[in-house]
Parts: structure tokens; C-alpha cells; sequence
């Protein structure tokens, strides 16, 4: 029995440290490849909370992980409120001040779901309706979807440092779940961790417009996260498992659906002039 115990938790350790960072990897590795929209597109895939709610699934079940999704739908709406106020503050202020107001803005929208009951309709229509909002409100970047400029893309040291504060993010939330309970944990899955540095590093790359450019990317990406989360919400409780398959599913059909909205509403290709060039 203990033997089954031990291998039980051998197979989830090599789960956390297998699944996120090869995810993490090949999402930076695209983002690096095609620059800010796309790349923050990208990281709305849950490259982290659906490793977290899939090892939660694993190790406390169905139900647990079931929960889980619902406070990570709902944080989804969290989320958007980051990108929302780091594109605005992007578009006046440095990507300093451009940070602390998106961590204020995703503190501030989760301390205010803590008291709501969340059940999956209402998390549905608070990460939708969030999403909507605040594309609808944020600024759109000057220069559309950009290249980095030559000699600015992330580096192999910088990809690695993504996989293994992802990895780290993953253990963390999932070794500390049962504590947290089920609605905190899911809740807090969302931060953008990646979809932070992606805004930060385009904004010190290409300015206001860089960041601004990544964070619209983000949240066209959240379509698919919320479409994913919901699908898990509904069906890990009943099916376990077998839910990620048309959870995928889900994602990968709204992410198809989004990206001609993120290519048509980026800025041309091509690095930015130096500034106080001639127009």
C-alpha cells in the first residue's frame, strides 16, 4: 500500500515538473519568434493553472479540481483587470509604474471575488464580461504588432528563467491547495506571471505600444482560458480526467477563433524607429 502511495506521488512530481515547463518553453520560444500580440496571445493559453488544476485533479480529485476551475474562471476576470490597467498606465508611465498597477488591479478584483459565491454561470459571465470590458477599454497600441528589434529578442536564459519560475508557481499552489482551499487556489492560479514579463519586456523594448500591444494580445487569449475552464468546471466533477480532452478541445477552437482578431489588430512588422527619428 505504501509503495502505491509513493509511486502515486512520484507519478504527480513528474507531472509538475514535466507538463509547465515544456509549455512554458514553446511559448516563449513563439513569442519570441513573432513578437508581443501574438506572444501575449499566447501565454493566455493556461500554461499554468491548467497544469495546477490538472495535478489537482490528480492528487484531491475530481470535485476538488472541479471547484478549483470555477475560482479559476472567475479569476480570469482578474486577469483582464491586470492587462487593463498595465495597458493604461503603459500608454503614460514606465513599465514600472505599468506593473504596480496591474498587480493592484488584479489584487483589488480578487479580494472583491473572496466575497462573492461563486458558482460556474456567474464565473462564466465575470471572466466573458471582464475580457469584453476590458478590450473594449483599453487603449490599442500606436504601432499595432511589432517584431522585436534586432538584437532584442529573449534569450535562451531568459526562456529558461520563465520554466522554472512556472515550475516553481505550479509546486507552490498545488503543495499548498488544501490549505488554501479549492476557490483561493483557483483564484490566485490566473496571475499572469508570463503575460507580466512579456508586457514588461515589450514595453522596455518598444515603448508604451509594446506593452500595450502585448497586454490586448493576452486578452484575446483569455477567450480560450475561459472556454477551457468551463468545460473543466462542468465535467471534472462527474468525469475526472477524461474532461481535458473536450477542455483542449474548447481552447484550442476559441484560440483559432481570436487569432485573426489579434493579426488584424496589430501593428505593421518591423522594429520601431530609434526616437526622435524623421517620420
Amino acid at each position: 500500500m505504501d509503495g502505491a502511495v509513493a509511486g502515486h506521488t512520484l507519478d504527480i512530481l513528474v507531472l509538475k515538473l514535466t507538463v509547465t515547463p515544456v509549455l512554458i518553453g514553446v511559448s516563449a520560444l513563439i513569442g519570441r519568434r513573432w513578437g508581443p500580440g501574438l506572444g501575449g496571445w499566447i501565454v493566455g493559453i493556461p500554461f499554468t493553472s491548467g497544469p495546477i488544476a490538472l495535478v489537482l485533479s490528480v492528487s484531491q480529485g475530481g470535485h476538488f479540481a472541479g471547484d478549483t476551475a470555477v475560482g479559476i474562471l472567475a479569476g480570469t476576470g482578474s486577469e483582464a483587470m491586470f492587462c487593463f490597467a498595465y495597458a493604461w498606465a503603459a500608454s503614460r508611465f514606465t513599465w514600472t509604474t505599468s506593473l504596480t498597477a496591474g498587480v493592484i488591479g488584479f489584487a483589488a478584483t480578487t479580494l472583491a471575488l473572496l466575497r462573492l459565491p461563486l458558482s460556474v454561470a456567474p464565473a462564466l459571465a465575470i471572466a466573458v464580461g471582464g475580457v469584453a470590458l476590458a478590450l473594449a477599454l483599453s487603449p490599442r497600441a500606436a504601432d499595432g504588432l511589432t517584431r522585436s528589434p534586432a538584437g532584442g529578442r529573449v534569450g535562451i536564459g531568459d526562456i529558461a528563467t520563465r520554466m522554472v519560475v512556472a515550475t516553481a508557481a505550479v509546486l507552490l499552489l498545488t503543495s499548498t491547495a488544501t490549505l488554501l482551499g479549492s476557490t483561493l487556489t483557483g483564484l490566485l492560479s490566473p496571475f499572469p506571471l508570463f503575460g507580466a514579463v512579456m508586457m514588461v519586456f515589450s514595453q522596455r523594448l518598444q515603448g508604451g505600444g509594446g506593452g500595450i500591444a502585448a497586454a490586448r494580445g493576452l486578452l484575446w487569449g483569455l477567450f480560450g482560458a475561459a472556454c477551457f475552464f468551463l468545460v473543466l468546471a462542468t465535467l471534472l466533477p462527474r468525469y475526472g480526467l477524461i474532461a481535458f480532452v473536450p477542455a483542449v478541445l474548447a481552447d484550442l477552437v476559441a484560440q483559432a477563433v481570436t487569432l485573426p482578431m489579434v493579426r488584424q489588430r496589430g501593428p505593421a512588422s518591423g522594429p520601431r524607429p530609434p526616437e526622435g527619428a524623421a517620420a
